[in-house]
């Protein structure tokens, strides 16, 4: 074991040390982290938006069976707080909360991630931020230009002209209406989870150019006597016209050439493999691994791998949120039971996700990264050292929520080799049981961006979508995680003594 923990000192922890300082990635960190109180707000206004419509449906599921209560459901009589007063009102309004964060958040990511890399090399922020959110607007197909493209295509409308090509008056009145009061603009699909890969690659180009420029010293200078506001503002002048019309250009050259837009392109040959790649099980277990292998050495796991965590199987969880409200909890059953849970397999262009972000806040990580509630658990119940009492009292109350620096420090779990194993391995096992448990349809698949803070089990319960099931799954992970810890902490106890003797 030490010889183990030696090589990774040696080969494994300068690597990760790279990875946790290298600038661009820790910007990318920070523009997830600094997404959170939107993402989380967004994750709220979901989860009361689920409690209202779909909850009292699901537990009187369980309470009177599949059969009875879909009659219900079919004869107007199911419970449901939808239609209840007040409760129709905060549904409503949750809807628009929703609208104003998840909906978009691939525009507030854009803010974000161009705030953060601009700071990164030490220049206006702001207009970092700006130049990405810019950025990403420019690279959106035109709704106007693809719309009368597919009516023209029916014979609706002349691609050239917009005049109506329609003999009968019904069509030539709606294609009136649509010249006279449609705008150019954008979907809001496009503004979502999937424009992540966009805006780490063509935000990361403009941002970095804004910001050579910038360096250079490539700007606008005006007299000191200028208000300070407006002399920051003139400066960035120059670079951000250099990184817009640069940026613009690469856009422009890939439509032309391609005919298709490189928004779509970046999609489906960057994002797409990327998100197929992480929905086998090797993947998952592969960065589940390296989370705990940078916490041992006292690097922040998680953080280190948001990268991947947030920018892969982030929006993949996003996706199965957004499916989720269209099609509510049959209708992801019904896409598992028929083997749609891949694009490649999609049903109607429809899909579920096994795996993404939430799972394994809900199966795997049990107050936090390494399952460690269960080694509190497992303390307060075998331990007979004092310090580790001491520390496993003071870390319970945060352990329910997820929050586990306490016992990582305190004990230390960090550079202790006996507690190595069961740190890498106990989550490792849960991921197992509820990988194959969702793939055989024993549970459903995580559909709702729970807040990380919400304890274990009820995580999993509302995780995905109420299902009942889920609280099995996960007392039963909670359990095997338990008497994977209660061994090394039984064998801690005989290593003081030995340390007494």
């Amino acid at each position: 074991m030490n010889g183990i923990t030696a090589w990774m000192e040696k080969y494994l922890v300068p690597i990760a040390a790279k990875i946790g300082s290298q600038k661009h990635l820790v910007a990318l960190r920070d523009s997830f982290i600094g997404m959170l109180p939107a993402t989380l707000a967004g994750a709220m206004a979901a989860l009361i938006s689920a409690i209202v419509t779909t909850f009292p449906s699901a537990l009187q599921q369980m309470i009177q069976g599949p059969t009875k209560a879909a009659a219900s459901a079919a004869a107007g009589t199911g419970w449901t707080l939808a239609n209840t007063p007040v409760f129709k009102e905060l549904n409503n309004i949750s809807g628009l909360v929703n609208q104003g964060t998840l909906t978009v958040i691939g525009l507030i990511f854009a803010f974000s991630w161009g705030y953060n890399l601009a700071r990164a090399y030490g220049v206006n922020d702001l207009a970092g931020g700006i130049v990405s959110t810019a950025t990403l607007m420019m690279g959106l197909p035109n709704q106007f230009g693809r719309f009368t493209t597919a009516l023209a295509n029916i014979g609706g409308m002349d691609k050239a002209t917009g005049a109506s090509k329609a003999n009968d008056a019904v069509n030539t009145v709606l294609s009136n209406q649509f010249i006279a009061t449609w705008k150019p603009g954008f979907a809001a699909g496009q503004l979502d989870a999937g424009a992540y890969f966009t805006v780490m690659i063509m935000g990361a180009i403009a941002v970095i150019i804004y910001a050579k420029l910038m360096l250079a010293d490539i700007t606008i200078k005006m007299p000191e006597s200028v208000p300070p506001a407006v002399a920051k503002a003139f400066l960035a002048i120059i670079p951000t016209i250099a990184a817009l019309y640069i940026a613009g250009i690469i856009y422009y050259i890939v439509n032309t050439l391609s005919g298709e837009s490189l928004v779509f392109l970046i999609q489906k040959y960057i994002a797409q493999p990327f998100q197929i790649l992480s929905q086998n099980i090797i993947s998952v277990l592969i960065v589940t691994i390296f989370v705990s292998i940078f916490w041992f050495f006292g690097i922040h796991g998680p953080n280190v791998l948001s990268p991947a965590l947030d920018g892969i199987w982030g929006p993949l969880g996003l996706d199965n949120m957004n499916l989720w409200n269209k099609i509510h909890t049959s209708g992801i059953q019904h896409l598992v039971a028929n083997g749609a849970t891949s694009r490649a397999h999609a049903i109607n262009g429809e899909y579920v996700n096994i795996w993404v972000r939430g799972s394994w806040d809900a199966f795997a990580w049990f107050g936090g990264s390494g399952g460690t509630i269960t080694l509190v658990l497992a303390i307060l119940i075998f331990s007979k050292r004092k310090d580790y009492q001491i520390v496993g009292r003071l870390g319970l109350a945060p352990g329910l929520f997820n929050i586990n620096e306490p016992v990582l420090f305190g004990l230390p779990v960090v550079l202790n080799a006996i507690f190595a194993i069961p740190f890498v391995v106990a989550p490792l096992v849960a991921v197992v049981v509820a990988y194959v448990a969702t793939a055989l349809q024993l549970v459903n698949p995580v559909v709702l961006a729970v807040p990380w803070v919400t304890p274990p089990i009820m995580n999993a319960f509302m995780a995905t979508g109420f299902d009942w099931r889920a609280i099995i799954i996960a007392i039963i992970n909670l359990a095997i995680t338990f008497f994977i810890w209660a061994p090394f902490v039984i064998a801690a106890n005989k290593m003081e003594e030995a340390d007494l003797d």
